[in-house]
């Protein structure tokens, strides 16, 4: 991770154990993340996902453990170079209704041992929401992906 307490930015890297092309999709497709969303979940919680994956286009997911708990996340494409790159706007609101508004620009590189993933989030309004989404929100999100692609695309 990156500290910069100016911009309140954010670094992060996982390899992940598929294709640029597989990952970029499991990112990307609406079915896709329903599964992952939740796949470590112990009980079945709320989500539901719209993708329109055009420059322009928005994705909403909105998820959470109940319906009286639900975070909402909608992210306008700016980026699409599939399958290696993505830029979004990415607006996002607890059920406390607070709201924050960051660019994420996620990479996707070929690596030996599948897919070189990285995350560059910017636009935190304070340090310790960057840390936040740091040591819990991006690693969460990679979990769920890396469980997903090994279920779905089992390597050797």
């Amino acid at each position: 991770m990156t500290q910069n307490t100016e911009t309140a930015e954010l670094r992060m890297t996982r390899v992940l154990p598929a294709t640029p092309e597989e990952v970029f999709d499991a990112y990307t497709d609406a079915e896709k993340q329903k599964i992952w969303f939740s796949i470590l979940d112990e009980q079945p919680g709320v989500v539901e996902i719209e993708v329109d994956l055009r420059v322009g286009g928005r994705q909403t997911a909105v998820w959470g453990p109940d319906r009286d708990t639900l975070f909402r996340e909608t992210q306008t494409f700016l980026v699409i170079e599939r399958p290696h790159r993505l830029v979004t706007e990415s607006v996002g609101s607890g059920p406390d209704g607070m709201t924050m508004t960051t660019t994420v620009e996620v990479t996707f590189d070929r690596h030996e041992d599948g897919t070189l993933v990285t995350v560059v989030q910017s636009g935190f309004p304070a340090v310790e929401m960057r840390d936040f989404f740091a040591q819990e929100v991006w690693v969460g999100a990679f979990d769920r992906i890396e469980a997903y692609l090994r279920r779905e695309a089992p390597r050797p």
